[in-house]
């Protein structure tokens, strides 16, 4: 029993588990900045909730369009891992600048360079991951490597809680010691992760270019279009540490919230990828989207810590059972020479839902309230369902005729 419930995990080459370990340690690094960024904007830089809402929409948003250009320029030069080096070495090099900032604007040039780096890695590496595991295990491999990256996310919130407990508050501090597991990250990818052999043949073409992209299927811009939906149903956590906050739960606590949400997304990622590999994808998304919804609803009713705490573990779930499969799902329907480029496209789409999500959650929540952004996350959770049965529904009249 134990031979088969492992048989998958001997299977995922040995790249893929040191991928997983640098997007560990770049996480440790980020999430202690930024599970304390949104009070340290509020109480120590005294920024709106408005303002908070367009930093991190303009900052997420910027890393999802840039994956386009670098996904396409993996493409073109064959390469991935060097443009990946380059994103997570952008990513630890911007952490210093948040513990030096004095101003709200100083925060988002900061939050944008983190961003820039994680938009320059973020596509190659997802192609890597393509380009080294077979297609039957690629669910389990991106499931694996999302894991592990989760578990980054919540032993950063977990660190940063502690040295906010023996540091009394010191937020500077902590984000100049957010900056080594960031330099750590970067080490272990230039000397742990070889390019595959079949992957770097240059290809000397442009592929953002009418006739490459003609060759993207309508399958492919259809998941594009979901992951899009998808992304506005889902704004940034920033407004989950709010939500907490504003329930009057203790700042040096509010991170635990992000430890709880990131456990839950990294205990059942790899399950749910694996399962990926066997099952309908459309069914596991509109799953996934159900626990979005409940945990949107229980997050407008209350913000209580029982609430915010149930609200955030159903996040973490809804964000186990999609995020993998969703990049599954592009590495299936894009060409091979074009999987950079597929998944660029991609987070470009959901790049400009990000931006567009994050103001309006800013702006909903200053002007209606907390209640008022989470039934509008909900809606738009509601809206990706209906959209992917009507896909569903579709694919399977066109196969009957």
């Amino acid at each position: 029993m134990a031979h088969r419930r492992f048989s998958t995990l001997r299977r995922i080459p040995r790249p893929i588990w040191v991928l997983g370990c640098v997007s560990m340690l770049m996480d440790i690094s980020s999430e202690m900045v930024h599970s304390l960024l949104p009070m340290f904007l509020v109480s120590t830089l005294g920024a709106s909730v408005a303002a908070i809402g367009l930093i991190e929409g303009i900052a997420e948003s910027a890393a999802q369009i840039v994956k386009i250009f670098s996904g396409g320029l993996s493409d073109y030069l064959g390469n991935r891992k060097w443009l990946a080096v380059a994103g997570y070495a952008l990513g630890a090099a911007s952490k210093p600048f948040f513990a030096v900032a004095t101003s709200a604007q100083l925060v988002l040039a900061a939050r944008f360079a983190d961003r820039i780096g994680k938009g320059i890695r973020g596509a190659p590496r997802d192609a890597l991951v393509a380009d080294i595991v077979p297609a039957a295990y690629r669910g389990a491999a991106f499931g694996l490597r999302q894991a592990l990256d989760t578990v980054g996310a919540f032993t950063g919130p977990l660190v940063a809680a502690g040295l906010m407990f023996l540091w009394a508050g010191d937020y500077r501090r902590i984000f100049w010691i957010a900056v080594i597991p960031g330099a750590l990250a970067v080490l272990l990818l230039a000397l742990g992760v070889k390019e595959p052999e079949h992957a770097r043949t240059a290809r000397g073409v442009n592929p953002i270019r009418r006739d490459s992209l003609s060759r993207l299927s309508g399958a492919y811009w259809w998941v594009v279009i979901i992951g899009a939906v998808f992304t506005l149903a889902r704004f940034s956590e920033a407004f989950l540490v709010l939500r907490a906050m504003q329930g009057g739960m203790r700042p040096a606590l509010v991170p635990l919230l992000m430890v709880a949400m990131n456990v839950v997304y990294a205990l059942s990622a790899y399950p749910f990828g694996k399962l990926a590999d066997a099952m309908s994808h459309l069914r596991l998304l509109v799953a996934g989207l159900g626990f979005l919804v409940c945990a949107d609803l229980v997050l407008a009713h209350s913000g209580a810590w029982p609430a915010v705490l149930l609200g955030v573990s159903l996040w973490g779930l809804h964000m186990g059972m999609t995020q993998g499969l969703l990049a599954v799902m592009v590495a299936q329907t894009a060409p091979p020479d074009l999987k950079g480029t597929a998944f660029g496209f991609f987070n470009l789409v959901g790049g400009i839902a990000t931006l567009v999500a994050s103001v309006v959650a800013g702006l909903l929540w200053e002007r209606a309230g907390a209640a008022a952004t989470f039934h509008a996350g909900a809606g738009c959770s509601v809206l990706a369902a209906v959209l992917i049965v009507a896909r569903g529904r579709a694919a399977r009249g066109a196969r009957l005729h």
